[in-house]
């Protein structure tokens, strides 16, 4: 049953893979229309935010919301990781291509992941930096250079 679990979120992550990517190339004809990477950012960022705010309050009601005061200003830190991966994307797109960028995108995941498994930042639970996990990102960085030539 795990090993279905396993797959079955792999999918959906794969799917959401095709949105990034997709989001990418919306986000790039945005920044034309705007002006600009940073302006196209800024109305893709407040789109999904307006979106999931009313996900959230639709599923569970105002109560989540009322203990962000709890959080640590660190964990807020996410909203601004993912303010620069969106304006990155959109600024990228027009110079590189959607293959180049997401996999550089990719190859960035992979090495930061690296990092934090082997490290267990944020409360993660420790993983081994195995040599079939650097053989992973490096075929991922190899790609990124492959799609240049």
């Amino acid at each position: 049953m795990a090993a279905t679990a396993g797959y079955v979120a792999m999918a959906v992550v794969a799917l959401a893979g095709t949105a990034v990517a997709t989001q990418g190339a919306v986000n790039a004809a945005l920044a034309r229309t705007l002006g600009g990477a940073l302006p196209a950012a800024a109305i893709s960022f407040a789109v999904g935010a307006a979106a999931l705010l009313l996900l959230v309050l639709a599923l569970y009601g105002p109560a989540p919301l009322m203990r962000l005061g709890a959080a640590s200003p660190w964990q807020l830190a996410g909203g601004f990781l993912g303010a620069f991966y969106v304006w990155s994307v959109a600024w990228g797109v027009p110079q590189l291509g959607v293959l180049t960028t997401a996999a550089a995108l990719i190859f960035g995941q992979m090495i930061a992941a690296l990092v934090l498994d082997a490290t267990g930042a944020f409360g993660l639970a420790v993983q081994t930096v195995s040599p079939q996990r650097l053989l992973a990102a490096g075929l991922v960085g190899a790609g990124l250079l492959l799609s240049r030539l």
